[in-house]
């Protein structure tokens, strides 16, 4: 199974307050978020995080070593190079397109207004906007603030927002 996510903000504290998630302290929201994860990802599937992993405090390879599945890389305004270069990672890049399901799918941390192959219905995942940008036709935002605070896969995007791609 494939994944993807966006914007987690492990041991961030702003997202507390900026984004309002559920929590009162950054000890249980880090909790929630790897128990919302490893319930979902086996350890052979995969997962695409599309940037704002951790905070440049954080110990990068321990949180990604207590994280189901094998974990790529879409670098995020807020992922220095603690992140970047952190053991755990499969690849690390700042953009990538790949085939799914015989979709082919933009994954940029960023959302674009126009993206490759879009009149040939590609889809765009991104992160970066926490759930506050208008949906267009073919583009998703994966970040936690938009999908329940986990990963999800591209079906579960597609029937969530009755697409037909």
């Amino acid at each position: 199974m494939i994944y993807f996510t966006s914007d987690t903000h492990f041991g961030d504290p702003r997202v507390l307050r900026i984004d309002r998630r559920p929590f009162s302290t950054m000890a249980d929201h880090d909790a929630a978020l790897i128990a919302n994860w490893n319930a979902i990802v086996g350890e052979d599937d995969e997962v695409w995080h599309l940037g704002d992993v951790i905070s440049p405090r954080g110990d990068c390879a321990a949180l990604l070593d207590a994280l189901n599945g094998r974990k790529h890389l879409i670098i995020g305004n807020n992922d220095p190079e603690t992140t970047t270069a952190a053991k755990g990672w499969s690849s690390v890049q700042a953009y990538a397109e790949i085939l799914l399901d015989g979709q082919h799918l933009i994954l940029c941390h960023y959302a674009f207004r126009t993206w490759n192959k879009m009149g040939k219905k590609s889809i765009d995942l991104h992160g970066h906007s926490h759930g506050r940008l208008k949906p267009m036709l073919r583009q998703f935002d994966v970040g936690v603030d938009a999908q329940g605070l986990r990963p999800v896969t591209l079906s579960e995007l597609l029937i969530g927002r009755g697409t037909n791609p």
